[in-house]
């Protein structure tokens, strides 16, 4: 199709015409339909930046996936304010959840420095911890620190071991058990 047909085309043959990466019928796309995109971005989003890198998404997403397109459903320009409509509602909910972390962070105490005693009762109970699993069965010892000092699941620490899931088990549960008994054994009763 010639560049001076474009502007005469039609939306199924201007469609078209993208989808066969004519980059002249996307500009005559963009043309047509650029004002009422950023309008509809900016009234949804409130930002006029905002708006902007939204319409940039929602025409490159009609050159990536024309093949969306159905004139049977409605104009390219309903579809064109659809997607606008559910990439703007992706930018506020991405925003909102955003202030609420940075909300959440600033209003959370910052722990006081640890003091030296703090720090030495960490230590003597660290190096009690590291004594009782060192006198546990290598089994037992090797999926109580999988599952609890490295923090993976029952069935991750059976794949990692290739041993089956309820063998595992009953290592950890034995484990815990005699680890119990000997941190009582060293005034580290949990």
């Amino acid at each position: 199709m010639g560049r001076t047909n474009l502007a005469e085309a039609g939306e199924r043959e201007l469609v078209a015409a993208i989808s066969d990466g004519d980059e002249v019928a996307l500009a005559e796309a963009v043309r047509r339909h650029r004002a009422p995109v950023v309008a509809f971005a900016r009234r949804l989003v409130g930002d006029d930046a905002r708006a902007e890198e939204i319409s940039q998404d929602v025409f490159v997403r009609l050159w990536e996936r024309s093949d969306r397109f159905d004139d049977q459903r409605g104009s390219l320009r309903s579809f064109l304010l659809a997607v606008t409509h559910g990439r703007s509602i992706d930018v506020v909910r991405s925003d909102s959840a955003r202030r609420m972390r940075e909300l959440r962070d600033s209003a959370e105490p910052t722990p006081p420095p640890e003091s030296p005693e703090s720090a030495a009762v960490a230590g003597s109970v660290a190096a009690g911890i590291r004594r009782a699993l060192a006198q546990l069965p290598e089994n037992e010892r090797r999926a109580v620190e999988l599952a609890y000092v490295g923090g993976h699941s029952y069935r991750t620490v059976a794949e990692m071991l290739e041993q089956p899931e309820g063998t595992v088990k009953s290592r950890i549960r034995s484990g815990l058990a005699k680890l119990r008994t000997l941190l009582a054994e060293q005034d580290l009763d949990p």
